[in-house]
């Protein structure tokens, strides 16, 4: 436990250190467009740049509790903010996609390390009774950094140029670890003599990156069609099983799936996945939208994404003495899940006519929505808990959170891949030469071009372009809202499962809420 001047240059060398690993999930959303023409590679392709990012978090964060104690937590987190500014640098000097999605890997790793160690020293940083206010400040760190990302991008995609969204890590990163360096308070590496899981950690990376490479890459080449796609889902489902069975049998396990016995536990990793899901995917899906369709600039996008932001940020410091006076979590959950479906409901109602305006509204239920779930999902995950699991507990709350994100960005991605085919079919039906609709607007082009200095002949070619381009465009805006809608439905169904978890009475005890055992 710290005071004074020192505990604070703690507090905010450690929200500021989540920040920027959270941004970086995020502040590629904005510049992939950017991004894909610099590399000469797809989009879909060049999503994979969020993607390994996304994938190595999942692989680390629950790992990060048996690291610490193995190396040291202080040791541990400024070797992970040094990896992550390393990372970020050669990001940066990358001059192909396969070389900046393999240091946005190692960043990732990195990266990765930082959210659950930063919430364990904020933590210990804290006295008993203060535990609800650092709770507050950890979910700041994690609303703003995801949010904050595609305003941070699209600023420096419109001025500067992309790499400089790894560059800034830089500095800020350099810092990080020497702040940390001086006031963190060193510690040591444990001497039980308690052997490293290799095995563990070896299914794990294979097991998570095989089912990565199916979600990313499954619609592209026709799933189960393309030889490599079933043999990573065979190799993805074994190495799976093999880790859930070889956790529950040795005693050290790298992740301690025992606490999982605890049904709130499994059930708020569930919503806590959900979670992930519909944070990391909206921030994914609107700048696309916005941008390929409205056509906003990437720091006009991300600016859209602020006031959401700000109202999440003013709320979060105040939900842990909300939980600590006796408010039972379920009831903060079932609200931010039912702003969640809103705004996805809301922006699944939008036309190509939409402006800005109307996002303001479903923007600030997504904020306020993310952060009612993050501090209640992580008290509600724990409550049942003993002392000594709640370390392991809380991160695997954390890695269903980033793999919520993980796979909720490739998922979203194939999904909007097959309802673009589908919306296309759909539209294409009505285009025809005897469709009188068709005919007009054919005809409403035709003598739009003539007007301009074009021929008949040339005209009638240039209107096909022009039906082709109003039917892609409608395609893609049918096929985002289609993901919108996706979204709505997950969060809502969330709210029964939050349901099954209401007990009786809520208990506050040590600072933070517990909840007596129903079983």
């Amino acid at each position: 436990m710290e005071t004074g001047l020192r505990k604070w240059i703690i507090v905010i060398t450690i929200i500021t250190s989540t920040i920027i690993e959270l941004i970086d999930t995020t502040i590629v959303n904005v510049s992939i467009n950017t991004m894909s023409g610099n590399l000469g590679a797809s989009l879909e392709d060049t999503a994979w740049v969020i993607t390994s990012y996304a994938i190595a978090n999942v692989i680390v964060i629950p790992m990060t509790s048996f690291f610490a104690e193995k190396i040291g937590r202080k040791q541990y987190y400024i070797g992970s903010i040094l990896l992550f500014t390393i990372a970020s640098a050669f990001c940066g000097f990358s001059h192909n996609l396969l070389e900046l999605v393999a240091f946005r890997f190692l960043q990732g790793i990195g990266g990765g390390a930082l959210l659950s160690t930063s919430q364990a020293i904020l933590f210990e940083t804290f006295p008993a009774k203060e535990r609800a206010t650092a709770s507050g400040i950890f979910s700041l760190g994690i609303i703003i950094g995801p949010s904050i990302g595609p305003v941070l991008g699209g600023y420096i995609v419109d001025n500067l140029s992309w790499q400089w969204i790894f560059y800034v890590n830089i500095p800020i990163g350099l810092l990080a670890a020497f702040l940390c360096f001086i006031y963190l308070k060193p510690t040591k590496k444990s001497t039980n003599g308690r052997p490293i899981d290799w095995l563990g950690i070896f299914l794990l990376a294979i097991g998570v990156g095989a089912l990565q490479v199916v979600l990313e890459r499954g619609q592209t080449d026709d799933w189960f069609a393309a030889t490599y796609i079933l043999v990573l889902s065979l190799v993805s489902a074994i190495c799976l099983s093999v880790l859930v069975w070889w956790q529950l049998k040795i005693e050290y396990p790298v992740i301690n799936l025992r606490v999982l016995k605890s049904t709130t536990l499994s059930i708020s990793a569930i919503m806590t996945f959900v979670l992930g899901f519909g944070l990391f995917s909206a921030v994914f899906v609107f700048p696309l939208y916005s941008q390929r369709i409205i056509g906003y600039s990437a720091f006009q996008t991300g600016t859209m994404l602020l006031p959401g932001t700000l109202m999440a940020a003013m709320i979060s410091p105040f939900l842990g003495k909300i939980l600590q006076s006796g408010i039972r979590p379920q009831y903060l959950i079932i609200l931010g899940f039912g702003m969640s479906a809103v705004f996805g409901y809301l922006m699944s109602g939008s036309n190509l006519e939409t402006g800005g305006a109307y996002f303001f509204i479903p923007l600030i239920f997504r904020g306020l929505g993310a952060a009612l779930l993050i501090v209640p999902l992580t008290a509600l995950a724990v409550s049942e808990l003993k002392p000594s699991e709640i370390p392991q507990g809380a991160a695997l709350n954390n890695m269903m959170r980033q793999m919520g994100g993980s796979f909720g960005i490739a998922l979203i991605n194939t999904y909007i891949a097959h309802r673009e085919a589908a919306n296309r079919t759909a539209l294409i039906a009505h285009v025809t030469a005897s469709d009188p609709l068709t005919l007009q607007r054919r005809q409403s082009y035709i003598a739009n071009f003539m007007a301009h200095g074009s021929t008949y002949l040339r005209a009638a070619q240039q209107s096909l372009g022009a039906l082709e381009n109003m039917v892609v465009r409608q395609t893609f805006l049918m096929s985002y809202m289609d993901a919108f809608f996706l979204l709505a439905i997950l969060n809502a169904c969330c709210i029964p499962l939050v349901i099954l978890t209401i007990k009786k009475r809520a208990v506050v005890k040590s600072g933070k809420v517990e909840i007596p055992d129903a079983h």
